[in-house]
């Protein structure tokens, strides 16, 4: 079962982008270039939904591995 979790290896600020990377096996800097893309027309956009997911999404190291 895939899990969703904020990377500790590929994390610029808090690892949201990095563990969304690993969970849809994309380029981490596509997720990245989303959420600038999404800061673009305002704030919220962008720096809402990253603020939710560092609050909600357990660290790697929180998960427990099967």
């Amino acid at each position: 079962m895939k899990r969703l979790y904020r990377s500790e290896t590929d994390k610029k600020i808090a690892g949201v982008c990095g563990g969304l990377a690993v969970y849809f096996k994309i380029d981490p800097t596509l997720i990245r270039l989303i959420f600038v893309i999404l800061l673009l027309p305002g704030w919220l956009p962008g720096f809402l939904p990253y603020i939710i997911m560092w609050a909600v999404i357990p660290t790697e190291s929180n998960v427990k591995k099967d």
